[in-house]
């Protein structure tokens, strides 16, 4: 800069303006992470001061663990066992399916696919990401339902297995996406080294790339999983919606298809009773996060 330019400042004034800068941006970036924060912390504590009052009324024990809900009845009970064992089936199933999938279709993208088909593959799997579920419900009722009434002899093919199955393709683009850049992410030297010893490629992504990647691979599934757990439309639209013990071929009704059935006309009690579930719902899903990081991140530790 030329010494006679009247914009120059001297190096004193611009360190004070750089100082100043970043005190700003460091009280933005701490309001902003306080507001999230804050928000939390009111859904929490409104989902507590919602969902406790019928829980009390009705009891713990009668509410989590009574296995009939008839929440309409001239005498009502509102026991949601069969929805929670509902919501963890259909969320283990949809695991069971979804994530090995999509692991080896992020492993195909990621390593073994050409660039020229990866691209293509890659922009339709995120277009699946962008579909409104009720689109994936839809489907599900229009083309899944009647195929597996028809494949299994049911009278009805709107059961927990449809709900499955509409959960596993729901979950797949989170699973991939994350995967997919944690695998790109890995250092080539790591899979140079392994291929100069005489691994094969497949060896080399199994035990090398996988293992390296397995933090955005754990947070992939994470993901896939929150969404299967909280999926509401797409569920209602093809499980059924009877308040049944969990069967393959039952069908049931998942947590998050109890609130949003019934709380169009709920009332009085059967409506507080309804944020009770929200409440069961909320306190599952924080507990299997934390239990899914636990396991899946800080299970394994990198020996040094």
């Amino acid at each position: 800069m030329h010494p006679n330019d009247p914009t120059a400042l001297p190096k004193k004034p611009r360190e004070t303006i750089r100082k100043l800068t970043e005190a700003i941006m460091n009280g933005v970036f701490f309001v902003c992470g306080a507001i999230a924060v804050l928000c939390v912390l009111l859904i929490s504590v409104y989902m507590i001061v919602a969902g406790v009052p019928a829980i009390r009324q009705i009891g713990l024990g009668e509410f989590l663990l009574g296995t009939s809900w008839k929440s309409t009845a001239a005498e009502p009970s509102y026991g949601i066992l069969p929805f929670i064992l509902t919501s963890i089936c259909g969320t283990l199933g949809a695991v069971a399916i979804g994530v090995p999938l999509g692991l080896l279709t992020s492993v195909l993208l990621a390593k073994a696919a050409p660039k020229k088909l990866a691209g293509p593959v890659s922009g339709a799997i995120e277009l699946l990401s962008g579909i409104p579920s009720v689109v994936y419900g839809l489907l599900g009722m229009t083309v899944l339902v009647p195929a597996v009434a028809k494949a299994f002899s049911l009278s009805s093919g709107a059961c927990l297995f449809s709900a499955i199955l509409v959960l596993s393709v729901m979950i797949l683009p989170g699973i991939v996406s994350v995967s997919t850049t944690a695998l790109n992410a890995v250092p080539p030297e790591y899979e140079q080294g392994s291929l100069a010893l005489g691994a094969t490629d497949a060896e080399t992504w199994f035990k090398i790339s996988i293992p390296a990647a397995r933090s955005g691979i754990a947070a992939g599934v994470v993901l896939g999983i929150g969404r299967a757990v909280g999926e509401a439309m797409a569920v209602m639209m093809v499980a059924g919606n009877v308040a049944n013990m969990p069967g393959i071929f039952q069908s049931v009704t998942f947590l998050t298809t109890a609130i949003a059935k019934e709380m169009s006309y709920a009332s009085g009690l059967q409506r507080q009773a309804l944020f009770s579930i929200a409440l069961v719902l909320f306190v599952f899903i924080m507990l299997l996060n934390a239990v899914l990081n636990l396991v899946l991140k800080g299970g394994k530790t990198d020996e040094k």
